[in-house]
């Protein structure tokens, strides 16, 4: 039981916020003339240029090497947030420590976009989208052994929920291949590049210093386009540019433009208004998104079995987004 001396001390610690100066407190930005609902809707709308590329990266899995379309895309994309950061900022050489640090988080990207392009090639685009939706639940328990943060009731449940619903999909839903261990290669290698992006969010709040996040993204979008030239310059020489088909070129730029660039401005205008959690819980609406756009571009439903565990990693967001409201957003 609570001590009296706790009771007070705590009853005393609220009444001494409420009687605070009004401009002591953090003033949250002005939401835009559409209210809080409109963020929400452009967060919604981020997250569904996101989803589109899985599927739009389903299609061009096999038209080149993995790291050699991720640096078609990277690159691309550097350069557009680099244009923008240039004017916006200024363009300057952040120094070598500075380099160590996006290099180490540019790390995180590579390996995750990699293994998503090489499992691409074996399982679907909705397997892997469904599987993206751990990464939140991964970055929770990197920054709870890494960064010593609580995780909180509901970010466990969330936890526990989230790899559930990733079992389920992995093995859909037949305990006899989870004891067999019947996995999906694919499934395997996306789960690798997931675990190695839930590192992503605790190497950004380790290793940012203040940057604005359009300079901090161009330089790990850049170092992760120049580690990709590391791993695909042997492949350039023999990739076939001159057969490949126009729609793959279109299909890297739309991934570079729309579900990169747009979507990250989209993202960083949201985030200050709404909170970066319930932003990052707005992700597992993704296998919802990828699923629909399967069924529009004719692909059809996934087995039955599979929406179970879709099901699962959807109400984990929903237990987020309440912890949220309970708590009140994390910025």
């Amino acid at each position: 039981m609570r001590s009296v001396r706790e009771s007070v001390l705590d009853e005393a610690a609220r009444i001494t916020d409420l009687c605070a100066p009004m401009n002591n407190r953090p003033v949250p930005p002005t939401a835009p003339s559409g209210g809080v609902m409109a963020v929400h809707a452009i967060t919604l709308i981020a997250n569904l240029m996101v989803s589109t590329s899985f599927p739009v990266g389903k299609e061009i899995a096999n038209a080149l090497e993995p790291g050699v379309l991720m640096l078609l895309r990277f690159g691309l994309a550097a350069i557009i947030i680099g244009i923008y950061v240039h004017f916006r900022h200024g363009l300057t050489w952040p120094g070598w420590s500075a380099i160590w640090r996006y290099a180490a988080i540019a790390l995180t990207v590579v390996i995750f976009f990699w293994c998503m392009f090489e499992a691409l090639r074996y399982t679907s685009a909705l397997n892997t989208s469904a599987l993206f939706t751990t990464v939140p639940v991964l970055s929770g328990i990197f920054a709870f052994f890494i960064a010593g943060e609580r995780l909180g009731r509901y970010r466990v449940a969330a936890l526990a929920l989230g790899l559930l619903g990733a079992l389920w999909i992995i093995f859909r839903g037949d305990p006899e291949r989870l004891v067999a261990l019947d996995v999906n290669k694919g499934d395997l290698i996306f789960l690798a590049g997931c675990i190695a992006f839930g590192l992503y969010g605790v190497f950004i709040k380790r290793f940012h210093r203040g940057e604005p996040t359009a300079v901090t993204t161009f330089w790990v979008l850049l170092f992760s386009a120049i580690l990709y030239l590391a791993i695909a310059g042997k492949d350039l020489a023999s990739s076939p540019w001159a057969e490949t088909e126009l729609v793959v070129y279109g299909a890297v730029a739309y991934l570079a433009v729309v579900s990169t660039v747009i979507s990250f401005f989209m993202f960083q205008f949201a985030t200050p208004h709404i909170g970066p959690t319930r932003v990052l819980a707005y992700s597992y609406f993704i296998p919802a998104f990828v699923l629909l756009v399967d069924w529009v571009i004719g692909r059809g439903l996934p087995p039955l079995m599979t929406f179970p565990g879709i099901a699962i990693v959807l109400i984990a967001s929903l237990i987020i987004q309440r912890g949220v409201i309970e708590t009140g957003p994390s910025r």
